[in-house]
């Protein structure tokens, strides 16, 4: 990273109803998200599960000690832009609490303990997409888009609690795994299924989520997980 990353905008959002119960359409039937985040000004106190002020719909697969923070970087959008062919989605519209800029999937490694503001934030997994924002913006494979891409964002655990704001710089303190960049943990997860040499090293990557953890060391005993449910959901 040798420009300083910094965070271009922080936010927070409540849980919102949208849809139709009666909807024929799936794309169009009730759904619960809190991915519709709107920009904070002023500092917010980050806690070690959350900022305060944000929610999250699914606390089974969002939120909590592992995904504390969501971050995902500006300079992707014109690419999202192109490839949905609109410009409607813009910065804020993946859900995430800190849009970033000058860090990408290729710069942040898992391990990577930053100092924002008060706190002090630990990368922990890449974000593994999910049939929400397929909902939002009407793409049925949006979240294989997005995981092929490599194009994920990823999550911060919170090693130490204070008050973050816009515009701080992410100071990088330390980096214990600068092999395992969150772009190539990506590529082991969804192009190297079949690499059991590398599969297994990720997995022994202690600062790796335990989820993450859990699905790499299941697929290593010879048991996949289907990606249907999670990237599909209830939209087909």
């Amino acid at each position: 990273m040798e420009k300083t990353p910094f965070v271009n905008q922080l936010f927070t959002g409540k849980v919102k109803q949208l849809g139709d119960p009666e909807a024929k359409d799936p794309m169009e039937r009730e759904w619960e998200t809190g991915m519709f985040k709107k920009p904070t000004t002023g500092k917010v106190w980050l806690t070690k599960t959350n900022l305060i002020g944000d929610e999250v719909a699914d606390t089974k697969v969002h939120g909590g000690p592992e995904k504390a923070l969501f971050a995902y970087p500006v300079e992707h959008y014109p690419y999202w832009q192109k490839d949905l062919e609109t410009d409607e989605i813009g910065v804020g519209a993946f859900g995430e609490n800190l849009a970033v800029t000058h860090m990408t999937e290729k710069d942040v490694c898992i391990g990577d303990t930053f100092k924002l503001g008060e706190a002090i934030i630990q990368v922990s997994q890449p974000r593994r997409p999910c049939w929400k924002p397929a909902r939002r913006f009407r793409v049925l494979d949006f979240a294989l888009r997005i995981q092929n891409s490599g194009f994920t964002g990823w999550y911060y655990r919170v090693i130490q609690e204070g008050y973050i704001e816009s515009g701080l710089p992410l100071e990088l303190i330390e980096r214990p795994y600068p092999k395992w960049t969150v772009s190539y943990a990506n590529k082991v997860m969804y192009h190297h299924k079949d690499n059991y040499e590398l599969t297994k090293e990720l997995a022994s990557c202690e600062l790796l989520a335990e989820n993450w953890q859990r699905t790499l060391n299941r697929r290593l005993k010879g048991i996949e997980s289907r990606e249907e449910r999670r990237v599909f959901g209830p939209n087909k």
